[in-house]
């Protein structure tokens, strides 16, 4: 059986969505992100419709960043990788993504990246 690891990333961005997906090739070269990782990106005011969101937990966790006034939701899945694993590539992404023209100087990142494990949603620290 191929495992399949995911994980989530919610954050803020003045940016336009187009901007962000035009980074991000950029972004995925200077941080070395596998190409076996996927990710998809929706911005949380267009109500996302991604598979996942079928679990209950994911959605009320979607919903609260939604509340919170985060702007977008990133999907992540990693053929043969581990949720920690997605997760951490998640990072490097958000991380480099704060250090490109997508954010100007001094603003402020907010986000967070959450990923199953044993059943739970955790957020990555």
């Amino acid at each position: 059986m191929v495992k399949e690891g995911k994980a989530y990333g919610f954050f803020d961005c003045n940016a336009s969505k187009y901007a962000i997906e035009s980074e991000l090739s950029l972004i995925r070269r200077l941080v070395k992100t596998p190409s076996e990782l996927e990710l998809s990106l929706m911005e949380l005011t267009e109500n996302p419709s991604v598979s996942s969101l079928r679990d209950s937990k994911l959605r009320s966790i979607v919903n609260d960043a939604k509340d919170a006034g985060i702007r977008y939701f990133m999907e992540a899945t990693y053929l043969n990788g581990t949720n920690k694993q997605t997760a951490d590539e998640v990072a490097k992404i958000l991380n480099q993504a704060y250090h490109s023209p997508l954010y100007q100087k001094g603003e402020e990142f907010g986000g967070a990246i959450v990923y199953e494990e044993n059943g739970k949603y955790v957020f990555r620290n």
